[in-house]
């Protein structure tokens, strides 16, 4: 059975097979290596990015969804990346409200729990100074209790509340993405880079192979840039080098707001060991996450929860909200993601720093670790070390626009409220009007129990490189997440957008219906041992 291919994606092929050497090859289609692409694209150079399985398939949609300066950085010490952080993510969410968005906070002061309000205070005063903005102030236990209703009241004296900012992570990289296209980036997803080609001991360029039709290309590059996160030592080992990597495995429970109801994002303190956790609101669901633990098997399957992990955050909601009593009957899905630490050697994992590093091994540039909120300052230090094979890129930092305006004229658009236009602006950028022809069809119908529209399904599908289904439901929107059995109960209507979008024909739909619903019973919901 062949899978049926888009124009777009035949027309990548195509100029992949046409084009003698590329400027820059990008591995890795997560918010790291989509950065570095748009970076690149942006000064002219002629780019290319191959991703293994789908965009944003590995850490950058499975992270907590927090842009944030690190608040933990700071307590340690750190303060250059928390200044950096905190300035990214005012900047993002100046650029790009809807999609990066101020989210309150809170920390709940029990007695004994360290810190107390004063030290709290300090490093918030500091946080803020990096903001130029004050966000923090101290509420009383009263009003602790009336805004954040059903926490625990035994040793309660207040909360701080302090800000930072949410994201749909995989949507940021698709907008990031397509801002590269739009300065000429080509990309190409489920293209599985194997090896490098070396020539005088340098690198020169990679052998591919197809993951949809089995073909393998040759592709030349000035400078090769292993963007792959976690995956990172792979290319670096083939090229003889130690292994740096210490890959953390980060898991989340996804629960009903009307369960547990959550209007902000809460801090807290795990009962058992102390680690920092949080509890937040999420398209329209609740997320308690995260667990940080080794996770040392680094293979092409995806990550997912262990049933000692589904435990740990079930006791810590339990704990901090003593009266929801929450079982394994309300986790609607769960999601794990590996975040790629360069190893310091700590026996705690959570001690281990989360600066980025960059190697360069002969012409292979390899950047891995960094956080979410400074992929474009890492992207300009992976540009600095490129500079060696790219004389002329510049990869000094003049404070440009990563998001390009946007704005819409379509009348479809006028007909959404405000905070539905801000939003889909937000996800879409300059892409918003194909969202807008889709909802002509579909108008603007939301998908029961979520936030998205089934115009945004019927665009992705038309428009964003799905390949596979588990790419339309779990990335390019959520409703894998949002909705119980992974969306089950709307299976007729998916299949329809699909076939008449993808002209999947029965065969094609049912093999991919089978393999989406396999794939989440086994990395979206709970483990087996549950």
């Amino acid at each position: 059975m062949d899978t049926w291919q888009s124009p777009g994606r035949l027309q990548t092929i195509r100029q992949i097979q046409q084009t003698q050497q590329w400027d820059m090859l990008v591995i890795g289609g997560g918010i790291t290596g989509v950065g570095v692409a748009r970076e690149a694209a942006r000064q002219g150079l002629n780019v290319l990015l191959l991703e293994q399985k789908d965009f944003a398939w590995g850490t950058s949609s499975r992270s907590s969804k927090m842009v944030h300066g690190g608040l933990r950085y700071l307590a340690s010490g750190n303060l250059k990346l928390t200044s950096h952080s905190v300035k990214e993510r005012e900047r993002l969410m100046n650029e790009a409200p809807g999609l990066v968005d101020l989210m309150a906070y809170s920390w709940p002061h029990y007695k004994g729990q360290f810190p107390g309000p004063k030290i709290f205070a300090l490093l918030l005063a500091l946080y803020d100074k990096f903001a130029g903005q004050k966000y923090r102030h101290f509420i009383d236990k009263d009003k602790a209790l009336y805004q954040l209703p059903g926490l625990s009241e035994d040793g309660l004296m207040g909360a701080t509340r302090f800000a930072d900012a949410v994201t749909d992570d995989s949507r940021l990289v698709m907008r990031v993405l397509n801002e590269a296209h739009n300065d000429g980036a080509v990309s190409l997803n489920y293209c599985q880079v194997d090896s490098m080609i070396k020539e005088n001991d340098h690198v020169n360029g990679v052998i591919a192979s197809d993951q949809v039709t089995g073909e393998r290309y040759e592709i030349q590059a000035k400078v090769v840039v292993s963007a792959t996160g976690a995956w990172a030592d792979k290319f670096r080992n083939q090229m003889g080098q130690a292994s740096k990597i210490r890959p953390l495995r980060g898991s989340h429970l996804m629960i009903p707001n009307w369960r547990l109801p959550c209007a902000q994002s809460i801090t807290l303190k795990h009962p058992v060991d102390g680690r920092s956790m949080f509890i937040y609101p999420w398209e329209g669901m609740t997320v308690v996450g995260t667990t940080d633990l080794d996770n040392p098997e680094m293979s092409s399957m995806e990550p997912s929860i262990q049933a000692s992990e589904v435990d740990y955050l079930l006791t810590a909601a339990n704990h901090l909200f003593p009266n929801s009593n929450l079982v394994k009957h309300d986790i609607v899905a769960t999601f794990a993601g590996v975040r790629p630490i360069v190893s310091g050697g700590a026996l705690n994992p959570s001690s281990e720093k989360r600066d980025h590093s960059i190697w360069d091994d002969e012409g292979l540039v390899t950047v891995s670790g960094g956080k979410l909120t400074t992929f474009r300052l890492i992207a300009l230090d992976v540009l600095k070390a490129a500079a060696k094979y790219l004389p002329h890129v510049n990869y000094h930092d003049h404070g440009q626009r990563i998001f390009s305006e946007a704005t819409s004229g379509s009348e479809y658009f006028k007909l959404l409220d405000a905070q539905w236009q801000r939003r889909l602006l937000g996800f879409y950028g300059q892409q918003i009007d194909g969202v807008c022809e889709c909802a002509k069809e579909e108008g603007w119908a939301l998908v029961p129990g979520t936030q998205t529209f089934w115009a945004q399904l019927r665009f992705a599908a038309r428009m964003e490189a799905v390949v596979n289904l588990d790419d339309l439901l779990l990335r390019r929107t959520r409703i894998g997440l949002c909705v119980p059995d992974g969306g089950a109960q709307f299976e007729e209507k998916i299949k329809h957008i699909c076939q008449q979008e993808m002209h999947w024909d029965e065969d094609q739909w049912q093999a991919q219906w089978q393999a989406y619903q396999a794939t989440w019973q086994r990395y979206y919901y709970l483990p087996a041992a549950s």
